[in-house]
């Protein structure tokens, strides 16, 4: 895209920020909480809402694909649309699109930085997932925009992990997400080096509870005391200052149970209910050694590979770190020779279907053998879904925002 016109969005985009900040007081029940080092992020886009339960001790907002499409389909921003799209008419349609949706992801970004004078994790496009150039693209331009508030999202595909390192290295700050896993961690840690990474655990619990392998408690919490111990000691061999995000937390308890976690990003409705039923006696759960509820149906299917890292991914880590690949495929042939197939799995067109039909907790039964095989495994089959899943409601933004400029 031509410098002119990247300038031009920009300077639309701040030119219409009207949000003030407003004043939030402290609450001794978060206080507590952030005590045993833990900063706390809201996990919603919803300004209202997010106005409702935020205090002085909040520091942060992460807003997704599912959460900004949650927010453009009230109709808030359809005035926004019309005007971007006279500003965008001489691109071909598509491209109008995808700058919309950037621009949407922006604006409303912006609102929630001065509106709470706080960080806010950006969400890339999920047409990017896969194209390097767009990856480091879009997340130059959100850094021009807030270089100082906006945290870029960039999700763990093979080239999401080479995306991430490029923009490290141009100084814009990335937290990288969909992760599962430990294993997907030290790597996401050791090549992409960014601010942040992530265990979405309340989904590893849920893939648990719903395929029938057990009742899923203790699986997402070990998941996240491992991780946390892995980015720790890949943070101090690199020099890096990387942060592990507990996210996608289902349930007050995992306040209390996680504590001391580098990073909370917390659903509303979990800190409502944290705040009405909890007592706020907060200590470190940092050395706890959560042992995982599951049943013999669990078996053989190596879900301890969320928590557990093996001596080929650290091989696998220390090949890649000292030579880093150019490109996506490489990488994926450096794992797959290295005996980690399973963490960039070969799928059809069927199998990319069929998780998607799935949504963002897979049916176990469609997938066990292959899983037992080694083919692939559960963190990367729920980081596959959860892409799919956001992309599922990223096309619902692009349709609202197609319906609005073909007026």
């Amino acid at each position: 895209m031509e410098k002119e016109l990247r300038s031009t969005i920009r300077d639309f985009i701040l030119s219409g920020i009207n949000e003030s900040q407003s004043e939030f007081r402290p609450d001794p029940f978060w206080q507590n909480l952030k005590k045993t080092g833990t900063e706390l992020w809201l996990d919603t886009g919803d300004i209202e809402e997010a106005s409702k339960i935020w205090t002085s001790e909040m520091t942060a907002l992460t807003t997704n694909n599912t959460l900004l499409n949650a927010e453009i389909q009230k109709g808030i921003y359809d005035e926004l649309i019309l005007r971007a799209r006279d500003i965008l008419k001489d691109l071909p349609f598509k491209k109008q699109v995808n700058e919309i949706a950037f621009i949407l992801n922006a604006y409303h970004g912006m609102r929630l930085a001065r509106k709470f004078g706080a960080f806010v994790s950006v969400e890339l496009h999920t047409d990017t997932a896969n194209d390097l150039e767009a990856i480091i693209e879009y997340g130059r331009r959100y850094a021009e925009i807030n270089p100082k508030q906006f945290i870029v999202k960039v999700p763990y595909t093979a080239t999401g992990l080479l995306g991430a390192r490029s923009l490290h290295e141009l100084g814009v700050r990335i937290n990288f997400t969909l992760e599962f896993s430990a294993r997907q961690n030290l790597l996401a840690t050791a090549i992409a080096q960014p601010d942040y990474v992530n265990v979405f655990l309340g989904r590893i619990g849920a893939y648990c509870k719903e395929n029938g392998l057990g009742n899923g408690d203790g699986v997402g919490e070990r998941t996240v005391i491992s991780s946390q111990e892995w980015v720790k000691k890949m943070s101090l061999q690199y020099g890096l200052s990387t942060k592990l995000i507990a996210a996608s937390l289902r349930n007050a308890s995992q306040l209390e149970s996680l504590a001391g976690t580098d990073v909370y990003t917390i659903p509303v409705k979990v800190a409502k209910e944290g705040r009405s039923t909890l007592a706020g006696n907060f200590t470190s759960r940092l050395k706890e050694n959560y042992t995982p509820d599951l049943n013999s149906r669990a078996e053989g299917i190596f879900i301890e590979k969320c928590w557990d890292v093996s001596e080929k991914e650290l091989l696998l880590v220390r090949d890649i770190v000292d030579e880093l690949p150019c490109c996506a495929e490489i990488l994926i042939d450096h794992a797959r020779k290295a005996g980690c197939g399973d963490m960039f799995p070969e799928l059809s067109q069927a199998d990319i279907e069929q998780i998607s039909i799935d949504g963002k907790i897979p049916k176990h039964e469609h997938w066990e053998q292959r899983i037992r095989k080694g083919e692939i495994a559960v963190d990367t089959l729920l980081n596959l879904a959860g892409l799919a899943s956001f992309t599922h409601d990223q096309a619902q933004l692009d349709q609202h925002i197609e319906s609005i400029i073909s007026r």
